[in-house]
């Protein structure tokens, strides 16, 4: 059993950048014993012979052609642009 104490958690918290009041360590502190506790439960698990799954059902991914094209819908896109000129958006000169 790993049990956090206070000065461990306020460490924590500083490496993490985050704010934690005096008065919520003793909370942080417990929250991450029973984090680590839970982690160390599950290093006694058996799991000699599991596949390794990255989902619960067996499903493949769609799949598509890996291939570079311009989109073509130039159209589409400018028309929802203020204001486009020859192909491109417009926009007002910012430095003279």
């Amino acid at each position: 059993m790993s049990e956090i104490d206070l000065e461990t958690a306020r460490k924590v918290a500083k490496l993490s950048r985050i704010a934690v009041a005096e008065g919520e360590l003793p909370a942080l502190a417990q929250d991450l014993s029973r984090i680590l506790n839970f982690m160390e439960e599950l290093g006694e698990v058996d799991v000699e012979g599991v596949e390794p799954m990255t989902s619960v059902t067996p499903m493949r991914l769609p799949r598509r052609i890996d291939g570079v094209t311009d989109g073509d819908i130039q159209a589409k896109i400018l028309s929802n642009a203020p204001d486009a000129r020859e192909g491109f958006f417009a926009v007002p000169k910012v430095v003279e």
